[in-house]
């Protein structure tokens, strides 16, 4: 930190000349950028702000009448303050002085002993160079922590914790409809830090919303915030969600999250292009006969029987996927992932063995293991899949309650089987967000739009529609204006008939009709129009679905 006025009146060697402020007592805490010694009244165009005039004030001596309007001077010129010396009785100077430092914005101070305003101006500049010695050194090292965090490609919590680290302070990263991905709490507790989250940061607009810099606390809580992405693609922001501590750092503050917004971009890219290439290299069997290029039913047939899959007329392709339980290790921990991918797999196979059925298995991509099913029968398929249901069920430990099971179209081609994994994997995806109890397996037909949905929810140009569309309703719910939201959905769901919701008993008639009418007038739209209610229909399952 720059040495400030109070630091400066400190030093030994203006200590021992008695300082008095005269006016501006509450700005001794401002920085001082630099030292500027002058015994001219008018500084117009030397000073470039922060700066701490010393004088002896003569030229005052001359015309005291002037002391109001050098002051003035020095503060439109953005001094941090004036120090005269006064060492011999000069009670006009004196006095004048005093009158004008009272209705001062910046510290007047005084010296009645001779200082050596040489030694003054060395210790200070000192004191700043070696200020701006530590600001360099820090942001190398900041420049080379996190360059190796994108050299190691760290996952996103190590990424976000390091920026904690060095900030000090808690931090959060969240995506574009202000869900928490990742955070580090420090010394705060976690239940004071992310409660309701959504509504407090709703409420506090990003930089650019504000017309802002980064380095502008925005907000009634005073948050730091950089975007996080790469240009125009921006997928969230990283927030230090608690105001400026004391002895705190802005700058350094915003430095280390830039620092750390552009690890979590390149190690997204990164990511992106590992998974893509490890899919490729380590694909295995299952995932050649997905994508055979030039491999014939034949040798197909001849490699998977060589792994145990059992000739046959018919071949269901599924997708077994499940969620880690929730005393499971962090879900971007890698060995965790492996050893999730080990145990759904060995689960698979026992239940396997105990229907005496056969089939091809391998993972797909964490959480989520693809199947080929032999089957002897086209009319066996349901037998199979209830029976194999079951056993998984029986066998899966602390997994059970989470399977869900997506079913393909069964062909007679091992190949045309294989290629159905991918629409096995989408119908288990989205299966998994129906939370219907009790349905042991699903197909295409269970999904149908909110599959569509599921496939694009996590895409940020999907999210900032979601925002766009319902920017106005989510708004009133977190300034606490309940309830538009639930009569969107009760509106839509009721295909836009309004006689029909105030029959359903929801509200009466006028009070019902004087609702939608503010409803509309909030989302500024007409809810008569079916293109825009089919907008808001959309809209409103993917931010419904965003939860699941």
């Amino acid at each position: 930190m720059l040495p400030s006025l109070r630091v400066i009146l400190d030093l030994p060697v203006v200590r021992g000349a008695n300082p008095e402020v005269l006016g501006g007592a509450d700005r001794l805490d401002e920085p001082v950028r630099w030292v500027h010694v002058s015994e001219i009244l008018d500084l117009t165009g030397l000073l470039s702000g922060g700066e701490l005039v010393l004088t002896t004030g003569l030229e005052l001596d001359k015309e005291p009448g002037r002391a109001a309007s050098y002051i003035r001077s020095l503060e439109h010129a953005g001094a941090a303050g004036l120090v005269v010396e006064l060492t011999a009785p000069r009670e006009r100077t004196m006095a004048a002085l005093r009158s004008a430092a009272r209705s001062a914005s910046m510290p007047v101070v005084i010296v009645r002993r001779r200082v050596r305003f040489v030694e003054v101006t060395e210790i200070v500049h000192r004191l700043i160079v070696a200020e701006q010695l530590e600001r360099v050194e820090r942001a190398r090292d900041v420049h080379e922590a996190f360059t190796v965090l994108s050299l190691e490609s760290a996952g996103t919590q190590q990424v976000v914790e390091t920026a904690a680290a060095m900030i000090g302070a808690p931090v959060v990263l969240e995506d574009l409809q202000h869900l928490v991905l990742a955070y580090s709490a420090r010394n705060v507790a976690t239940t004071e830090l992310l409660d309701d989250w959504e509504r407090r940061s709703r409420t506090t607009p990003s930089p650019a919303q504000a017309h802002g810099s980064a380095k502008q606390r925005v907000g009634a809580e005073g948050w730091l915030q950089v975007p996080v992405g790469v240009r125009q693609q921006l997928w969230g922001r990283l927030v230090v969600p608690v105001p400026q501590r004391a002895g705190g750092d802005d700058d350094m503050a915003v430095m280390v999250l830039e620092r750390a917004a552009q690890t979590l971009a390149i190690n997204r890219l990164a990511e992106r292009d590992q998974r893509e290439l490890t899919q490729q290299a380590q694909s295995g069997l299952l995932n050649a006969l997905r994508q055979p290029r030039g491999l014939s039913e034949a040798e197909a047939l001849a490699r998977a029987g060589a792994l145990g899959l059992k000739r046959s007329p018919y071949y269901l392709p599924l997708v077994f996927r499940t969620e880690l339980p929730a005393a499971a290790p962090f879900p971007g921990d890698p060995l965790a992932s492996q050893q999730e991918a080990r145990v759904l797999l060995e689960t698979l196979a026992r239940a396997l063995k105990s229907t005496a059925s056969s089939g091809l298995t391998a993972s797909i991509h964490s959480g989520s293991v693809g199947m080929i099913l032999a089957l002897p029968a086209r009319q066996l398929e349901e037998t199979a899949l209830q029976r194999l249901a079951g056993a998984l069920h029986a066998h899966g430990g602390d997994f059970a309650p989470h399977w869900t099971i997506g079913v393909g179209r069964c062909r007679s081609s091992l190949l045309e089987a294989a290629a159905g994994i991918d629409e096995a994997a989408h119908v288990a995806e989205t299966a998994a967000t129906l939370r219907e109890p009790g349905k042991p397996y699903y197909r295409a037909t269970d999904i149908r739009l909110r599959g569509l949905l599921t496939l694009i929810r996590s895409d940020p140009r999907v999210q900032q529609f979601v925002e766009s569309e319902l920017a106005a309703v989510l708004q009133a719910e977190a300034e606490g204006r309940p309830g538009y939201l639930e009569l969107l959905g009760r509106y839509l769901e009721s295909g836009g008939n309004k006689a029909a919701m105030a029959r359903g008993g929801y509200l009466s008639r006028p009070t019902l009709y004087a609702r939608l009418a503010k409803l509309e007038d909030l989302l500024a739209v007409d809810l008569e129009d079916a293109e825009s209610r089919t907008s808001l229909h959309v809209a409103l399952m993917l931010h419904r679905l965003r939860g699941q």
